[in-house]
């Protein structure tokens, strides 16, 4: 199947096994997992199945993004979270998209698996300078989002051996660099680099490809700003490496969705993630990897409210914006707590407030992909 990918070989796969993360046949976590995150228990067949209002019974409210865009940021810096872990940048004139995921699945198939239950409220193709992808999975890596995107000319930033997967799919060699860990690259002519930074996950498209491609976050820095973007991890104590090598960071984006207490070796959950802001220094607080798909056992808005309560407890600065609501972060008030309005619906509490016409038309909005 196309949606699969392709396997390294050749000058790639050489370059992948010079890596220090290589060991045998595949790419190792430097601290396979912590011992204080083993607690609890997998998740039951039948909690995937049945658990409690794993979906919203109404699309989120959203906002098209694109009148904003068309004014720089003021500031010079300005974040758009279009859904789950995908986010667009625009840093000094500069604009950057992580982890662009436009289709209906998170699957390799069209009829099954995890399925979008929120549509990203703009199309895919033109959005970016160029696109960064932290691992091969398929909730960070689409085949079909790639495919719109070959028809554009942007580049790709992405881990070692995932450019295998990208070139299958029609993206030219070189508009791909991978990157290991602490490597950078300078976005085209600009002042803007990125850097892939460690994280504890792992990766793999089929079960017989486990770890064949490296996993990453990225730090995005230009003279006057800078991001972290966490992709997909664990708790680990190399944030603090990254910070003191990258930070501090004006914006740092982490995942705090599909979370289980078994999982905590590779994927953060709302309290480890205000951990790992606590390594990584800081920062205003931007929650991603939620709001899209149903990966986990918890409710869809578990990830938003355990953050409300926790995050003024330890003095977090957040950021919770509606899907393609643009934010300066340099002009960051209080939390909208704008999901519970859909949450209340559910309960029963009160009668959900009418969504504008632009939101509705957001929310409504479907687009063609290969």
């Amino acid at each position: 199947m196309k949606t699969f990918g392709k396997q390294a070989a050749g000058l790639r796969l050489e370059r992948m096994r010079a890596s220090p993360r290589w060991e045998g046949d595949g790419f190792k976590n430097l601290y396979p997992a912590l011992p204080d995150l083993k607690a609890g228990s997998m998740p039951r067949i039948g909690e995937f199945l049945c658990g409690p209002r794993r979906v919203p019974k109404a699309p989120l409210p959203a906002e098209d993004p694109r009148p904003a865009w068309a004014r720089p940021p003021e500031t010079g810096f300005r974040a758009t979270w279009l859904g789950h872990s995908t986010v667009l940048l625009e840093i000094d004139g500069v604009r950057i998209l992580t982890d662009p995921v436009w289709g209906e699945r998170a699957s390799p198939l069209s009829f099954a698996g995890p399925r979008r239950f929120q549509p990203i409220p703009v199309p895919v193709a033109a959005l970016a300078d160029v696109v960064l992808i932290s691992h091969d999975h398929y909730d960070h890596l689409d085949y079909a989002t790639i495919r719109e995107l070959v028809r554009t000319p942007v580049p790709f930033v992405t881990s070692l051996g995932v450019g295998a997967h990208l070139e299958a799919w029609g993206v030219p060699a070189a508009r791909i660099t991978e990157l290991d860990w602490w490597q950078s690259v300078r976005v085209g002519g600009s002042e803007v680099t990125v850097t892939a930074t460690p994280s504890q996950h792992f990766s793999g498209r089929t079960p017989g490809a486990r770890n064949t491609t490296l996993w990453s976050g990225f730090a995005v820095r230009s003279g006057r700003h800078s991001v972290f973007f966490s992709g997909d991890t664990g708790l680990t104590p190399e944030y603090a490496d990254i910070r003191d090598r990258l930070g501090p960071f004006d914006l740092v984006m982490l995942e705090v969705g599909a979370f289980h207490a078994s999982w905590g070796d590779i994927h953060l959950g709302p309290s480890r993630a205000l951990a790992a802001l606590e390594y990584l220094g800081g920062g205003l607080l931007l929650p991603v990897h939620w709001g899209t798909f149903s990966l986990a056992v918890h409710a869809w808005d578990d990830p938003a409210e355990q953050l409300m309560t926790l995050a003024p407890r330890r003095g977090v600065r957040l950021v919770m914006p509606k899907l393609g609501s643009p934010f300066e972060p340099a002009r960051v008030g209080g939390v909208d707590p704008w999901w519970r309005a859909i949450a209340a619906l559910e309960r029963g509490d009160e009668p959900l407030v009418e969504p504008t016409a632009a939101e509705q038309a957001a929310a409504e909005i479907t687009w063609p992909l290969d």
